[in-house]
């Protein structure tokens, strides 16, 4: 993450992502897929960590073999063939509204507090002893003798797939292939996310 000034002048929280440039790497088509769609693949991987299918699969697209690959339906660019590539400027503008779809930062087994919010006891006096990050009661008396499911109790929490809806494209960068996106997206540095308009 960084930050930019706008043309108010105030001082904007933005994520920089690298988006691109892609490879189509399959077509498919309405009439004989049942469905459209590209299929894209983006940053470059080593021929020894890929598996046989997937090389023989890239080597038909006629392009390197690369790490993610994610298909995208109903694309624009329907004259897009495999092996062509696909850049910033040619799907994004600044100004803009994008969704970022990434799996969160995983947070491992974490109490109630952090993980829904709990206050926990208001008044450490009157008799309370260590019941501030407690989670209290949380189930009924011999009926129904059971937790309902739901309870927000501790777990693991975050390295799930979360989608951020309505971020703003505030800068494009064509010749490195950056977006600048307005506020924080899911995932760590270096995660990859999925960008929908």
């Amino acid at each position: 993450m960084t930050s930019i000034y706008n043309d108010a002048g105030q001082n904007v929280a933005c994520t920089v992502v690298e988006a691109g440039p892609c490879v189509v790497t399959q077509r498919f088509e309405q009439d004989k897929d049942g469905y459209s769609a590209l299929q894209l693949a983006f940053d470059e991987a080593k021929v020894k960590n890929t598996t046989k299918p997937m090389l023989g699969h890239f080597k038909k697209a006629g392009t390197t073999p690369k790490r993610k690959v994610v298909e995208f339906r109903d694309f624009d660019l329907v004259e897009k063939q495999p092996g062509d590539t696909v850049r910033v400027e040619e799907i994004f503008e600044e100004g803009d509204i994008v969704h970022a779809v990434g799996v969160s930062k995983g947070r491992g087994f974490q109490g109630v507090v952090k993980r829904h919010g709990f206050g926990g006891v208001n008044d450490a006096t009157h008799g309370q002893h260590n019941r501030q990050r407690a989670p209290g009661s949380i189930g009924a008396a011999s009926y129904p003798a059971r937790v309902f499911k739901g309870m927000r109790m501790a777990g693991r929490m975050g390295g799930q797939r979360v989608k951020i809806k309505n971020l703003e494209v505030l800068k494009i960068f064509p010749e490195k292939n950056l977006i600048l996106i307005k506020g924080a997206i899911p995932g760590h540095k270096g995660a990859y996310v999925i960008l929908e308009k």
